[in-house]
């Protein structure tokens, strides 16, 4: 006695909907993923000023004008800005905070927000 089997696999259809979701996820990839690799160049410039000896010592315009331009070199300087750095001196020392907010379009009205707010402790 012969058993007979139904093929199994995707429809075209189901096919469609799936590369659909596929390429929808890449898109909104490509556009927050450069935000993000932006915001790690900020952690990296900070770390980099954050380690510097003696960096607590500096004054608040040499430190923004360091990280700024380490942001600069790594053509990451879009979206942070003189501003967005501050100083605050604490009981353990001289923290650097920088926290800045990227707004980008994705379809017509849509966009993405994503805020960011890091804080490193300077060198002494």
């Amino acid at each position: 006695m012969r058993v007979h089997r139904k093929q199994g696999g995707l429809t075209l259809i189901g096919f469609l909907i799936v590369l659909s979701m596929v390429i929808f996820v890449a898109f909104i990839g490509m556009k927050i993923g450069p935000i993000y690799m932006e915001y790690y160049s900020v952690v990296s410039a900070m770390n980099g000023v954050a380690s510097e000896r003696g960096s607590a010592r500096l004054s608040p315009f040499d430190i923004r004008v360091k990280v700024l331009n380490r942001l600069y070199v790594s053509y990451s300087a879009e979206n942070v800005k003189g501003q967005h750095i501050k100083l605050t001196r604490a009981s353990n020392g001289v923290n650097l905070r920088v926290a800045y907010e990227v707004r980008k379009p994705v379809i017509g009205n849509l966009d993405v927000v994503a805020k960011f707010d890091r804080t490193v402790k300077l060198a002494n």
